[in-house]
């Protein structure tokens, strides 16, 4: 099993007679029973973004266990997702070229705000077909014409697995994108455990440039320990900035408690968790079976993820989510068309059981007609940087037609926005607003809006 040094320093230190005459406030005395654990950066803690003692070690760790170069975040995919782009930018600005990335257009709104911040061009990758606001399938052959049609982009960032449990074929995409000379980035935060199937699925596997992680939404870290990787191919501009990219956006008081919690799933993940995950799997994919057998409809290729169509069973998603509540089964996420279910194996096979006998003593009734609104492109007239950082008001949804978005109108999760910050709200996005429960919006004022055209 691999050594923890974060959380033996911690541990050692909450154990001992030390007078604490540094932060935090609460000195080790227990009020929540998590005190004794909370340190900061104290002779022998260690500085995440200076790291050269047992945070560097833990790190190095956790790059053994992922075959990259691995950072911590204690704030989640978010700060992660920041430093890359942060990283790309620097990366295309050393190159003397203007950084330009190419984006799926299902992002997470963190990245619109990272595009505010580092002002990068931005072009949306828009699927071919139908799509949903929360899936955006891009295959390899749709990339490379866009890359071979027009100068290639500084990079490439996609989603993968998206909200539903898509997972993109990152490996084409990647071959496609290295031999136009272009970055690779992948949003992999519900993805971490994808590394340790057999054989990995991992985006550092299958040729990823950078890519994050949510280490707390598929392994057993606390809410806000997340990766950032760096592939060992990618040139040593990443690495050497990786820190101060991570700095700029990051709190420099990060959480003691989640670098931690990081640290000890080192220990977790190297103590036979892939043969336990290989294991949990078989038990999940018989409940996928069986739901299907019994008229279920699910979406999606994610092994940890169930992801329900609900009409198709004659139920809103919010309609089975309420069912399950009723259990004391609490759902990832809920619309009106699907139902998000997330499983580890620290569910446990005895979880999915209850799950089973939940989900299918809810009796099928006649599939609901599908009501879901197309996914329309609005008129972009400002940059996401001009909008984001405009003047703004704050409007019913019903008086925004022919306004510009300044910031997003969505709900965490799935934090997918309907339109863009910068675009032209149109009447069929008005029709998105409304499906989704979206009733006010922000708006640039117009007397900027004026100015802008």
């Amino acid at each position: 099993m691999m050594n923890t040094p974060v959380c033996d320093f911690c541990r050692s230190y909450a154990q001992s007679d030390a007078l604490r005459l540094h932060m935090p406030g609460h000195k080790g005395v227990p009020l929540t029973g998590f005190e004794p654990l909370d340190l900061t950066e104290i002779d022998g803690a260690d500085s995440l973004f200076e790291a050269d003692g047992i945070l560097r070690e833990s790190e190095e760790n956790a790059s053994s266990l992922f075959g990259a170069h691995t950072f911590y975040s204690t704030e989640g995919s978010s700060l992660c997702i920041r430093a890359m782009l942060q990283l790309v930018c620097q990366y295309a600005r050393s190159k003397g070229t203007r950084p330009r990335i190419l984006a799926g257009r299902n992002a997470h709104k963190t990245f619109l705000s990272a595009a505010a911040l580092l002002d990068f061009d931005l072009q949306w990758l828009y699927p071919e077909g139908e799509a949903s606001y929360l899936s955006c399938p891009v295959d390899a052959d749709h990339l490379e014409r866009l890359l071979t049609e027009s100068a290639p982009p500084t990079a490439v960032y996609i989603t993968s697995p998206d909200y539903l449990g898509n997972v993109a074929d990152l490996a084409a995409l990647a071959e496609v994108c290295h031999r136009h000379g272009v970055l690779l980035l992948v949003d992999n935060a519900h993805g971490a455990y994808l590394k340790f199937l057999q054989p990995s699925r991992h985006p550092m596997d299958l040729g990823a440039d950078l890519c994050c992680d949510s280490a707390h939404k598929t392994l057993p870290a606390v809410t806000g320990g997340a990766y950032l990787h760096i592939a060992r191919r990618a040139p040593d501009f990443f690495v050497k900035q990786a820190k101060n990219a991570l700095a700029l956006f990051a709190s420099t008081s990060p959480s003691y408690l989640i670098l931690q919690s990081l640290d000890a799933v080192n220990g977790y993940l190297s103590a036979g968790y892939p043969a336990r995950l290989a294991a949990f799997l078989s038990h999940v994919q018989a409940l996928k079976a069986r739901l299907r057998a019994e008229g279920f409809s699910l979406l999606g290729d994610e092994p940890l993820k169930l992801t329900l169509e609900a009409r198709p069973y004659g139920y809103l998603g919010t309609e089975l989510a309420a069912l399950l509540t009723q259990q004391g089964l609490y759902c990832e996420f809920c619309d009106r068309d699907y139902l998000v279910l997330m499983v580890t194996p620290e569910t446990t096979a005895d979880g999915l059981g209850r799950l089973a006998d939940c989900l299918l003593a809810i009796p099928r009734k006649p599939a609901l007609p599908d009501l879901t609104p197309a996914f329309c492109r609005c008129e972009r007239v400002l940059s996401p940087r001009e909008a984001m950082l405009a003047a703004c008001e704050t409007l019913p949804v019903e008086q925004c037609v022919g306004r510009i978005l300044a910031s997003p109108s969505v709900g965490c999760p799935p934090a997918v926005p309907v339109v863009i910050c910068g675009e032209r709200i149109s009447p069929q996005a008005l029709d998105a607003f409304s499906y989704y429960g979206i009733s006010s919006c922000t708006v640039v004022m117009e007397q900027h809006e004026e100015q802008a055209v």
